[in-house]
């Protein structure tokens, strides 16, 4: 199973010293952490997508280019690629020319943001989101899968004997998530293609997790991809942890208090009894964690969020290392427990989908668009 960390890289005064960094200074540090959870032996990194202060990560593949070069194991993906408002030749262009770059060593996340102005910033209605979403992938999925595309759609100018360039690593696309955290057709569009879908419940009760994963897994064996329990599921998490609980609790207070996204809310108490988030020491983040599989069976990734709310960077690189090295391989234990043989322990590599379209057939030009990549069953 993977575990990693994700970014929504926002840009927060500390509440303890008063100090807020700049946009360069929080680039810089987030490219610190990235390769800090890289050394750390940490399995995937991956940032978020804005267009809005405050937060900076307006470019992803910028940075995980340039951490694909910095990096050595750690596999580099996004927590949100906006399929609504990018331009899908763009991100067919971009993904793949990243995809190169790292040596398949990327997946990434489709998914429509929480900023509702960003709609009309790129030219697109927000009433509209669920459709753009559905189209724009339809079309970076044939972008990637066949070397000459014809097209005509609601949400962009035509396309006439257009070619993507660079064609995707060994002809075969990056391996793609689809994440939503309440809209049934994104699990739905998920199953359809046979791709993963990432339930990033970090302000949800487990229950509705449950539902949303249950609805995908559902899905996807009644589009022919396997059986329900193999469908590939990734969560989102939260945590803070010290030694000693009573610590990690005094330490994380006032940063929960003032934070953008649920400051001056809910007290803590409540937050971390509804949510995921999770406050203490590393073994009450294993035991909560823990309890994961029991909700939504057995899944391939989970990605904490460790560097929000105005967390100065020495204290995330700590919460990195105790992370790794105190809660996920207990973790991993525990998640490798009971697993069917024939259950993914991970998300596909790129290596795993070169060899299931080899067995396919369907390496290189001119891929069926309608055909699974990683099953090879047909929709």
């Amino acid at each position: 199973m993977q575990f990693g960390i994700f970014t929504v890289s926002d840009v927060t005064t500390d509440p303890t010293t008063g100090t807020t960094p700049d946009d360069t200074q929080r680039v810089r540090d987030i490219l610190t952490i990235a390769e800090h959870a890289d050394q750390a032996g940490l399995d995937v990194f991956a940032t978020g997508e804005h267009h809005n202060p405050p937060f900076v990560a307006s470019s992803p593949t910028t940075m995980l280019a340039y951490l694909a070069a910095r990096t050595k194991h750690i596999t580099l993906s996004t927590s949100t690629t906006l399929i609504t408002t990018n331009d899908p030749v763009r991100i067919a262009e971009e993904y793949a020319m990243l995809q190169v770059i790292s040596d398949g060593r990327m997946d990434l996340m489709m998914g429509r943001g929480n900023t509702g102005p960003v709609y009309p910033w790129f030219g697109q209605d927000i009433r509209e989101g669920v459709n753009l979403a559905i189209e724009n992938y339809a079309l970076v999925r044939q972008l990637w899968e066949n070397d000459v595309v014809n097209w005509q759609g609601r949400f962009r100018t035509p396309l006439q004997g257009f070619t993507s360039t660079p064609r995707p690593l060994d002809g075969v696309p990056p391996f793609v998530w689809h994440g939503s955290i309440r809209t049934p057709e994104i699990a739905e569009q998920a199953a359809y293609y046979g791709d993963g879908f990432l339930h990033n419940n970090i302000f949800w009760p487990i229950q509705h997790t449950e539902q949303m994963v249950g609805l995908y897994r559902q899905r996807f064996e009644h589009y022919g991809h396997g059986r329900a329990d193999q469908a590939i599921v990734g969560l989102g998490g939260q945590f803070f942890a010290r030694k000693n609980s009573q610590d990690a609790w005094d330490e994380f207070r006032p940063y929960f208090d003032n934070a953008p996204v649920y400051g001056h809310g809910p007290s803590m108490e409540d937050f971390t009894a509804q949510t995921p988030l999770t406050v203490g020491s590393p073994q009450q983040v294993i035991d909560r964690y823990a309890t994961m599989k029991d909700h939504v069976g057995h899944y391939q990734r989970q990605l904490f969020l460790v560097d929000h709310a105005g967390l100065p960077l020495k204290t995330v690189l700590e919460q990195i290392d105790i992370l790794a090295e105190d809660i996920v391989p207990e973790l991993r234990k525990i998640n490798d427990e009971g697993r069917p043989a024939d259950v993914p322990s991970d998300p596909p590599s790129h290596a795993d989908r070169v060899a299931a379209a080899m067995a396919a057939g369907t390496t290189g030009s001119d891929h069926v668009a309608a055909e699974d990549e990683w099953t090879g069953a047909s929709v």
